[in-house]
């Protein structure tokens, strides 16, 4: 019997967990639930819930755990999620992780399938670092990965006019992934203690990584 898909992405920054998620929304039919979206919307919302995260968010500190539990927890309460659904960008450390199961267990639900897709950090850098944008149409490229086609010169305008975010630094990126390796090191044994991790060669071209997690889901849910 076919279980619920209930499926955690982990991925640095710059691993393509993003896209991957998406994809794999699509072919399941269920939807990827990024906590960061979901937190804006309560925000935005004025509920109960999101005016509640909105009191820490407003002094610049961290949403505690236990708000973001319950945001998730009513997300996937939504009909939408009966067939299933991923998260992204939740849980970031073991205690997260520790009260998502216990909020999963009293829904009756449980994850059945933790996808982490390994990029070395490398690679990594230079997928952050080196991206830059057309300030006129706003077309993305990497220098690193796909460059304009004439220096300078944006391939759909014209435009020799591009800019990089700030935090895309090679020494801000660095840190990123520092802080990501230290909480997710533990992570990714938690959830191999249960079993529940698959692993995904993210250096590979989108298809095929987006192929590679589909055989696991596939053996995933119908074992």
């Amino acid at each position: 019997m076919k279980k619920v898909a209930n499926i955690i992405f982990l991925g640095a920054p710059g691993s393509g967990k993003g896209t991957q998620s998406a994809l794999l929304a699509d072919n399941l039919k269920i939807p990827s639930i990024s906590t960061g979206d979901i937190l804006r919307m309560e925000v935005a919302s004025n509920s109960k819930i999101g005016n509640l995260a909105k009191s820490h968010m407003q002094f610049g500190a961290l949403v505690p755990d236990e708000i973001m539990v319950d945001i998730i927890k009513k997300r996937i309460s939504e009909a939408d999620c009966d067939k299933g659904f991923i998260l992204d960008g939740f849980p970031r450390n073991i205690k997260q992780a520790a009260s998502l199961d216990i909020m999963l267990d009293a829904l009756s639900k449980e994850i059945n399938l933790v996808i982490n897709i390994e990029v070395e950090e490398g690679v990594l850098i230079k997928r952050i670092a080196g991206r830059f944008i057309c300030k006129n149409c706003h077309v993305s490229y990497n220098c690193f990965f796909n460059p304009t086609t004439v220096d300078g010169i944006c391939d759909k305008c014209g435009s020799s006019s591009f800019e990089s975010r700030s935090d895309d630094s090679e020494e801000t990126v660095r840190n990123r992934l520092l802080i990501y390796n230290q909480n997710t090191k533990e992570l990714i044994e938690f959830y191999r203690k249960k079993d529940l991790i698959y692993l995904v060669n993210g250096l590979k071209d989108i298809a095929l990584v987006n192929l590679d997690i589909n055989k696991g889901v596939d053996v995933a849910l119908n074992n």
